[in-house]
């Protein structure tokens, strides 16, 4: 079977590629133009030479087997042994009642770390195979897609936009544009609201909760009515324009969405350097400017320091003390991205990490207390590597032993945007903060001290602290409770 083949076009029907009324208008310009099903298809809009090939090789047994799916992350866990069926259940009954993730649940309820549930990802993501490669947009031309069941409509629109510079490609099937959407990767979705089977409204909900929920869109509608508009913005629709507005209006909400998408994407870019993934996701939902601007709130701070690194420095040449050093502070800031906290600054031979700012949670302190623990076993590991590298190049003696010391405190700071017009950066001020770097100069190799408040924030299943004797720290007047966390 071929591409010029009519049979072709009913191949492609029982494949869900193209629809009857498609394949008519496919078979019609063929009799004009004598061009094959398949050319006649992509000439139109409605398929792409890539669905061609797919098809074609369906039809001749040639397509590969498709890739596992995606397996649950709480199938996962229970295979890794990291949770019970019971404890599975247990959070999946939790997270039907309040909807928040399954890893946050399972954390809280004492049944895993994040790090196990961050290892669980690692998996999932690895078994889900080969992804589309996209397609690359014409260079110095936004790329717009257009979804209107309408032929008329679709032709009216792409005319115009092309006109006026822009690429656009056409889409009556809206499940076909949707399947779409990591190929060709437009700047912005311009969806009809009212179409038969899957509407706009849901077109937009079903983009904005999957892998692509970046992409703008706009939705086009003759129905003015309150109540729909209220309804595709609650989809997470960007924009709206009536269908009799101008090319030139249409043009202009494009232009005025898409910076708005890149401002979005600047500032994602930015605190994508500082935080994990999880936490710029909640910034951007953010309205509120004070995220920048400064605000009081409790967090909780976490300082890390290398021990014995003057003396590994002054025995190494310089180029290899920089390789140690990152490849220490690498591991380090993984441990503070897993557990979801913010990367403050480096310091040295040390850093300085926030878990609830710039996005709070209510088990900060827990986050916390996990990257500590998470960074101690990193840097054993690390230790560990390099005596057996010492002990493979048949060297004498030990070699320098790098340790790190820990200390964590919460407390009500100030963070935002702290500096001046021309140099600024995002970090915590307060006494909670000062605590927590002296509490961190007093840790001895591989301890973790821990202030008060942290200690009574930190959830009753984490519960492995040591009490210490009250210390004097500078600038306190009484002497401040100390627990060592095991």
């Amino acid at each position: 079977m071929s591409a010029s083949n009519p049979l072709f076009g009913e191949l492609l029907l029982k494949l869900g590629v193209v629809t009857p009324g498609q394949v008519q208008e496919a078979l019609a310009l063929q009799a004009l133009t004598g061009q094959r099903v398949g050319e006649a298809l992509i000439s139109l809009g409605y398929v792409s030479r890539e669905q061609i090939q797919d098809a074609l090789g369906e039809a001749l047994g040639l397509n590969q087997e498709k890739g596992p799916a995606q397996p649950p992350l709480g199938e996962l866990l229970v295979g890794l042994k990291y949770v019970t069926l019971a404890q599975l259940d247990e959070a999946l009954a939790r997270q039907r009642r309040d909807g928040r993730r399954l890893g946050e649940i399972l954390v809280e309820l004492g049944h895993c770390t994040y790090k196990q549930i961050y290892e669980a990802l690692g998996v999932q993501n690895r078994i889900v195979g080969r992804q589309d490669l996209p397609r690359p947009a014409t260079e110095g031309r936004r790329r717009v897609v257009v979804v209107d069941d309408s032929p008329l409509a679709c032709a009216f629109v792409q005319e115009g936009l092309v006109a006026l510079g822009y690429e656009v490609l056409c889409f009556q099937d809206p499940y076909e544009a949707l399947e779409g959407m990591g190929r060709l990767q437009p700047a912005i979705v311009l969806s009809d609201l009212e179409m038969p089977g899957l509407d706009g409204v849901e077109l937009c909900r079903r983009l904005k909760e999957g892998p692509r929920s970046a992409i703008p869109v706009i939705m086009l509608t003759a129905n003015d009515r309150e109540a729909e508009r209220v309804r595709g913005l609650r989809a997470g629709a960007d924009d709206y324009v009536n269908k009799s507005a101008s090319l030139d209006e249409l043009a202009a909400r494009i232009e005025s969405v898409v910076r708005r998408t890149d401002e979005t994407e600047r500032m994602r870019r930015l605190f994508a350097r500082y935080t994990s993934d999880a936490v710029v996701e909640e910034i951007l939902k953010s309205a509120d400017a004070a995220v920048l601007a400064g605000e009081k709130r409790e967090v909780t701070v976490l300082f890390a320091d290398i021990r014995n690194f003057t003396g590994l420095a002054e025995s190494l040449p310089p180029e290899q003390v920089v390789a140690v050093l990152n490849q220490v502070l690498g591991r380090l800031s993984d441990a503070v991205l897993t557990c979801g906290g913010t990367l403050d600054k480096f310091l040295g031979d040390g850093l300085m990490a926030v878990f609830g700012a710039p996005v709070g949670r209510p088990d900060d302190a827990l986050r916390g207390l996990q990257c500590a623990k998470m960074m101690m076993e990193a840097v054993a590991e690390l230790r560990a590597v390099a005596e057996a590298e010492w002990v493979a190049h048949g060297r004498e003696g030990r070699p320098l032993v790098l340790e790190l010391g820990v200390g964590l405190n919460s407390g009500v700071v100030v963070s935002g945007n702290i500096g001046s017009a021309l140099r600024a950066e995002y970090t915590c001020i307060g006494d909670a903060v000062n605590v927590a770097a002296r509490l961190c100069a007093l840790a001895g190799p591989g301890e973790i001290l821990v202030g008060e408040r942290t200690r009574e924030l930190v959830d009753a299943n984490e519960n492995a602290f040591e009490d210490l004797p009250p210390v004097r720290l500078k600038g306190k007047q009484q002497p401040v409770p100390l627990y060592r966390a095991l």
